[in-house]
């Protein structure tokens, strides 16, 4: 059963994603404020994270940085809230955050973007039940390598934390490093919906998975992009 963490200061916005996602058959602990979230988290990070950002105490920026600096987790983090500016979600997304809705949202819509992120990481979780890595499972990019069975990546052998959507856009192109893929397809295979056409979630995604390869190999390029298109390996 997966465990989750709704962090949210207000109660009924709190009881009600509690309420639908206990229905679904997760194990829910509410939060209502950044100063209660960080003690949850410090005493256990859980498999996903619903974070509002206007919270008393600490600020679900503030959250999502400790969790990616301090804690170096990589658990999901789902963004609720009403800023719904460009700027704003580039920031979160940058932070580290792996989705974004906007209030008011459809609690229909929030069960299906923790779905599909729990998807992503029940995946790691099967495989954590191989023990046995071989050639079949590996990609290889320059001096890249990712495994499909451990999902970790490594740049030069130093391994680099993805987040799971991260993992999952650098896993599609590197099966096919020769096609260029749109922002539209990336996102429809990596969040399960229909791209937005302006919304920059793709872009940031990508952004950080250059600065994570290039923290470690300054030399080589590795994701190009292709102007008007999209993206595909260098």
């Amino acid at each position: 059963m997966s465990k989750l963490l709704v962090i949210e200061d207000d109660e009924d916005i709190n009881q009600l994603l509690c309420r639908i996602l206990k229905k679904e058959g997760y194990e829910v602990t509410p939060a209502y404020s950044g100063t209660e979230a960080k003690l949850r988290l410090e005493q256990e990070v859980p498999d996903l994270i619903l974070l509002d950002l206007m919270l008393p105490g600490m600020k679900g920026e503030e959250i999502t940085e400790y969790i990616r600096g301090e804690k170096k987790s990589n658990v999901p983090i789902i963004i609720l809230s009403a800023k719904n500016a460009l700027e704003n979600k580039v920031e979160l997304l940058t932070l580290g955050a792996d989705d974004y809705i906007t209030k008011p949202f459809e609690p229909q819509e929030v069960l299906v973007r923790v779905m599909a992120a729990l998807r992503r990481t029940g995946m790691a979780g099967a495989d954590k039940q191989n023990t046995k890595d071989n050639a079949a499972d590996a990609y290889t990019y320059k001096n890249l390598t990712l495994s499909s069975v451990s999902r970790k990546v490594t740049v030069k052998g130093t391994e680099i934390a993805l987040t799971p959507y991260e993992y999952e856009i650098l896993f599609i192109m590197l099966k096919q490093p020769e096609k260029v893929f749109s922002r539209d397809t990336l996102y429809e295979q990596v969040w399960s919906s229909g791209y937005l056409g302006e919304d920059n979630t793709v872009n940031v995604h990508v952004s950080n998975i250059r600065k994570k390869i290039g923290a470690v190999d300054k030399d080589e390029e590795y994701i190009k992009t292709v102007w008007g298109i999209g993206f595909k390996m260098a």
